[in-house]
């Protein structure tokens, strides 16, 4: 598995009455391709895996991997908060031709260390998938740590790591312990420059979503040594990069790409779709973004 590159999360498309608008998701998912992505992600927290049935995910799942037809693989992330639902989902997986996992730490419960492991272990024990752990203490509560990290690398498929502690000095910390041992991709996208120039080799992205094309040329830039033209983009796209870092994420990133014309700001309740003064600073965010955004 190559974990080199941008890989989206993508969002998961609805229509106006809640069921599943896989002719709007394809669309977006031509418009990361054509813009050079490297992988899909499906099921993470802008996928609002959480309030999809299991009936939903296979189908997502199944029709993404037909769609995609393996052109750049396709990753199902795992977030459950019992094992032998971490390891249904590993299986069905497999079963329905995905090219590897990402997974979080168990939900809900507060494991500790040695129940973390044990967990991670167990998934990566029971399937032949590459795996990618997710490390987000901040949003999930449970950190993973170095030194749980050097009882997983006894695990040939634990490859790579979603790096989203918010520490950049945790990509260099990594490095000198473990060398090239795990793959390392930025989970932040308002440290993914950052986490780049440190050796990162991916970026797990939630605005490539309705900016793919800006995305991956900050990835090919910092690739190439230009990093006085990666910056530059940069700059430009952070006011967008911070809509990521906010417990309304989907919300959002949804309603930027409705905006770009790839997306709807279709939501599953709890969540709803945005009013009042919220909506109107979100807006002038994304239409600022979408008005001053660079040649690429």
């Amino acid at each position: 598995m190559n974990w080199k590159g941008v890989f989206p999360a993508v969002t998961t498309k609805f229509h106006a009455d809640g069921s599943l608008d896989m002719d709007l998701f394809f669309k977006n998912l031509d418009f990361q391709l054509e813009s050079g992505v490297h992988g899909i992600i499906l099921g993470g927290t802008l996928g609002e895996s959480s309030v999809l049935s299991q009936e939903e995910k296979i189908t997502l799942t199944s029709e993404t991997v037909k769609y995609i037809n393996g052109r750049v693989p396709v990753i199902l992330n795992i977030a459950e908060g019992a094992t032998q639902d971490a390891l249904f989902w590993a299986k069905k997986a497999e079963e329905l031709g995905a090219s590897g996992l990402m997974i979080l730490p168990p939900m809900r419960y507060a494991a500790d260390a040695r129940e973390v492991v044990t967990y991670f272990k167990t998934v990566a024990n029971s399937t032949k998938l590459p795996m990618m752990i997710y490390n987000n203490p901040v949003d999930y509560k449970t950190l993973v740590t170095i030194d749980m990290f050097a009882e997983l690398a006894d695990c040939p498929n634990i490859q790579a790591i979603k790096e989203s502690t918010r520490d950049i000095s945790n990509v260099t910390r990594m490095i000198n312990r473990f060398g090239n041992r795990f793959q390392l991709l930025c989970g932040v996208d308002t440290l993914a420059l950052e986490e780049l120039l440190m050796g990162a080799v991916g970026w797990v992205a939630g605005l490539v979503c309705a900016f793919p094309k800006e995305t991956v040329a900050i990835f090919n830039l910092v690739q190439e040594g230009k990093i006085e033209e990666a910056r530059e983009i940069y700059r430009w796209f952070l006011p967008l990069l911070e809509l990521d870092i906010h417990p309304k994420l989907v919300q959002y990133i949804k309603l930027a790409e409705q905006h770009c014309g790839v997306g709807s700001e279709h939501v599953r309740a709890p969540r709803l779709t945005l009013i009042g003064e919220e909506r109107v600073r979100i807006e002038k965010i994304i239409t600022e973004g979408i008005k001053n955004r660079p040649k690429i």
